[in-house]
């Protein structure tokens, strides 16, 4: 029998902590739940530690961490609150294994904190790549942690790689990576129907099941920007050997190209638990609870290129991560606060790269060098993001 592993979940009330917690229920005898965390949402995480028993419980905000320990009075679970209680039972000597699915900037010390620990780390968190990939990988190394990507095109991408990491594609005969995308719901809009994008068309995405987010990224082809830069330190992958295929039928999750002319895919149903359970059992396979893929049903698999112009987010991610140093940080702060001004109707879609490109424009790009000069920059990089907001909004 294996052995009984504790997992850590940071963002369990999120869509990747819940399909986790799915793929767990199905393995009683393999894994139990050790702590479970989130932002604010305290009925909801309330809930879940009732029918999972978790040791710990996180909430960022404090407010909401009292508010929880009311609700779970007379139950083992210790009410824990902060960034520091996030970092603890990430890098817990009891953990085994970490889901990292905290969305934002919030993610990144907790993540840190786990590879450092040398855990398993089941990484669902864009921005931790994003902000820090040159010291998460070398968090990793030295920590000796296990990373596996979640996201379903690295996660594809990974399981069609070789087996070992390559110090540069070429060793492995790898010619170049294609990082597959659905396109959104606006694939096929014009430019003059993009200006009138509402929030709610927005996150109704045509394939995925996701939090809000990351489907308004999706809906920018930002999702797929921050993806690149993931793919580029994942994978030791350069900008010029990574290139994103539309592909609306979302079915194969991403390619790798070989020198010999054979492309390797990863396909399946659009269910995150199937990445999931790839994560949790590596080497080996967990039935995840996914409906088996019918090819006679999906018909056709199309593919186009990606209109940077009509989505220049993609393109200011391409940009950024050519920058290089604290570039990506900034992107991925301006666009945070873009995204929530747009989701709360104070800008408009087309607002969102034009928000994202002044604050590149506005900042220095310094070289990376620790974690505290990253947060001091995503502060400013959002100050000045607000800054537009506010200016746009008069």
């Amino acid at each position: 029998m294996p052995m009984l592993q504790n997992v850590t979940i940071l963002g369990a009330t999120g869509t990747i902590g819940l399909n986790t917690l799915d793929v767990i229920a199905r393995h009683p005898e393999r894994y139990r739940v050790f702590a479970l965390t989130a932002h604010s949402r305290v009925d909801e995480l309330a809930e879940l530690c009732l029918r999972y028993r978790p040791r710990y419980a996180v909430m960022l905000d404090e407010h909401a961490a009292q508010k929880l320990q009311h609700q779970l009075q007379g139950t083992d679970t210790q009410v824990l609150a902060g960034v520091e209680a996030l970092e603890d039972v990430a890098a817990h000597p009891e953990v085994h294994v970490v889901m990292a699915a905290i969305v934002g900037a919030a993610g990144l010390r907790p993540s840190i904190a786990a590879a450092h620990a040398g855990k398993r780390i089941l990484l669902a968190n864009k921005e931790t790549l994003v902000m820090a990939g040159k010291l998460f990988m070398q968090a990793v190394e030295e920590g000796g942690a296990t990373l596996l990507p979640i996201d379903s095109e690295h996660n594809a991408i990974f399981q069609v790689m070789p087996p070992t990491r390559l110090a540069a594609l070429e060793d492995g005969g790898v010619k170049r990576i294609l990082l597959t995308a659905s396109g959104g719901p606006f694939r096929k809009a014009s430019a003059a129907e993009l200006i009138a994008v509402t929030p709610a068309q927005a996150l109704n995405h045509p394939n995925w099941v996701m939090g809000p987010k990351i489907t308004i990224d999706s809906a920018t082809l930002m999702n797929k920007g921050l993806e690149v830069i993931e793919a580029h330190w994942l994978f030791n992958a350069p900008a010029d050997k990574i290139e994103v295929v539309v592909h609306p039928q979302s079915v194969i999750h991403s390619m790798v190209e070989y020198v010999d002319g054979s492309v390797l895919a990863q396909m399946g149903n659009p269910d995150m638990r199937t990445p999931i359970a790839f994560g949790l059992g590596y080497p080996e396979r967990l039935d995840a609870g996914v409906k088996a893929l019918d090819l006679f049903q999906v018909g056709r698999l199309d593919f186009e290129a990606p209109d940077m112009a009509r989505f220049p987010c993609l393109r200011l991610a391409f940009e950024a991560l050519s920058q290089g140093g604290t570039a990506p940080a900034i992107l991925n702060a301006a666009n945070e606060v873009a995204v929530e001004a747009f989701l709360n109707e104070q800008i408009g879609f087309q607002d969102i790269p034009r928000l994202i490109e002044s604050v590149l424009v506005r900042m220095d790009v310094e070289a990376v060098t620790s974690i505290p000069q990253l947060i001091e920059v995503d502060t400013v990089a959002r100050a000045y993001a607000m800054e537009w907001r506010q200016l746009e909004a008069c």
